[in-house]
């Protein structure tokens, strides 16, 4: 079976949910502001890739680049949670 990104984001958003109990108020926060944002990528990016101005590998490079980038945002959250005892 072939995964699609809108597989990944939406696996991705349902494990997330099973942990979100354990996370903190910020860790929470800029998670779902992560995931907003590299879903409003994705979007483009597939936009892009349809239209054919970019390749398989560019919209791969770019979806990634946004699935760190929501890592990284999450991360932040996490370390304001543990700064502030939570």
């Amino acid at each position: 079976m072939k995964f699609t990104k809108a597989m990944l984001v939406a696996s991705t958003a349902a494990l997330s949910l099973g942990l979100a109990a354990c996370d903190g108020p910020n860790e929470n926060a800029m998670e779902d502001a992560g995931e907003q944002q590299a879903e409003a990528v994705n979007e483009q990016v597939d936009a892009m890739e349809d239209a054919g101005t970019i390749s398989d590998a560019e919209s791969d490079a770019i979806t990634e680049q946004a699935e760190d980038k929501a890592d990284a945002m999450e991360e932040q959250g996490e370390a304001m949670d543990e700064a502030a005892g939570e």
